[in-house]
């Protein structure tokens, strides 16, 4: 077997945004020669990769000739051509997370059926063809539609209201869900190594933005039950047993006020729930990630210090090249650690960083974070 340390040993992301920024900056620690896959000419990975190739992750041919001299191929984004793995992967390159599940994960509609087929505890739901078969459903109002591909951080997500609010659905093949009575929003990152060894973070709890319909804090630990936290991490380990999947994944829960947990979407691949991780736990889920594809033993997930993240949103109204305001004020304050990820520019409500602050007290980690949240802003100039 290569060295994994060696240049002779190489390792392709599709993808190049901040969340393969992230794992570029762990695959330094070990040496390791990652080269990535992005359309974008100006992606925040380009000047970090051993080897920054512009493509198209979507397209066959983009992605199969990327891949072809590659030992092991990943993701940083599940929206990419999985056919293309498929014959990677036929082809003796390692490819994780494997394309087979690759394809029931980037298909929404695949993805609650596999719920249902293996008794996983999942919200009720309807695959519909267009907007008008919402008409028919026999879900209790209110439904949300999700559009069964290519939707991520809030978008190709409706609110329905009624069978009279069908103005604003999506007219395309859809999963349509019943609304659930919340207590809170939950994400357990997991993550399983070729020889099936496995190991979950902690259970943290999510706190959305209204308007934009994504993550704006992370607290980390979730303020919940032992029971639950447990039932939370059984679960996990029961999806990713029964996908077989090798890498990270990351399980978006519902607790509704009942105290059942319902499975509300999975990511396989690092995700905005586990950035805490970087700070705030022994091993990031970044290295994680890197040590599940290689087969290596799999890191210490426990928490260090209790911690919240921040979202940075670009700020309504912003467009065009980024400009932050408040830096060298929240740069005084003890345990706070700002990511930005290079992206030139700013949209409203874009991922533009994340910031992580650690406090032995998490409500008083939680207070600081508020507080920031009023004093960074990012805009445009």
């Amino acid at each position: 077997m290569k060295n994994i340390h060696s240049q002779n040993f190489k390792i392709g992301i599709l993808g190049g945004g901040q969340l393969g920024r992230m794992t570029l900056q762990e695959g330094y620690n070990l040496n390791l020669h990652i080269d990535i896959l992005d359309p974008s000419p100006n992606a925040p990975c380009k000047n970090l990769a051993n080897n920054f190739v512009v493509g198209d992750f979507k397209n066959y041919d983009d992605v199969y000739a990327f891949g072809k001299d590659k030992d092991v191929v990943s993701i940083e984004f599940e929206d990419v051509n999985s056919d293309a793995l498929a014959q990677l992967e036929k082809d003796g390159v390692k490819v994780f997370p494997q394309p087979h599940i690759l394809k029931i994960i980037q298909d929404k509609g695949l993805q609650k059926q596999f719920y249902a087929d293996h008794d996983l505890p999942t919200s009720k739901f309807e695959l519909i063809q267009g907007k008008e078969d919402i008409s028919n459903t026999s879900l209790n109002f209110p439904v949300f539609q999700k559009l069964r591909t290519s939707g991520y951080d809030g978008y190709g997500v409706q609110q329905i209201d009624s069978k009279e609010d069908l103005d604003k659905a999506f007219d395309k093949p859809s999963v349509i869900e019943e609304g659930v009575d919340l207590e809170k929003e939950l994400s357990v990152v997991i993550a399983r190594n070729e020889n099936g060894e496995i190991k979950h973070f902690p259970l943290v709890e999510l706190e959305f933005n209204p308007k934009a319909n994504m993550v704006e804090f992370l607290f980390s630990p979730a303020n919940v039950s032992d029971t639950i936290a447990q039932r939370a991490y059984e679960l996990a380990t029961n999806l990713i047993e029964k996908l077989e999947m090798v890498g990270l994944l990351a399980v978006e829960l519902f607790l509704n006020k009942e105290g059942e947990i319902l499975i509300n979407e999975i990511a396989p691949r690092a995700h905005n729930s586990g950035h805490q991780s970087i700070e705030g736990n022994y091993t990031s889920q970044f290295a994680q990630h890197l040590r599940a594809i290689l087969n290596l033993p799999l890191g210490n997930t426990e928490i260090k210090v209790p911690s919240v993240m921040l979202n940075l949103l670009g700020e309504e109204g912003a467009n065009g090249t980024a400009h932050y305001e408040g830096f060298h004020q929240i740069l005084e304050e003890k345990g706070v650690y700002p990511h930005l990820y290079g992206k030139e520019q700013v949209k409203p409500f874009r991922k533009m960083g994340h910031i992580t602050i650690l406090d032995e007290d998490l409500e008083q980690a939680k207070s600081k974070a508020r507080k920031i949240k009023t004093i960074v802003k990012v805009t445009s100039k």
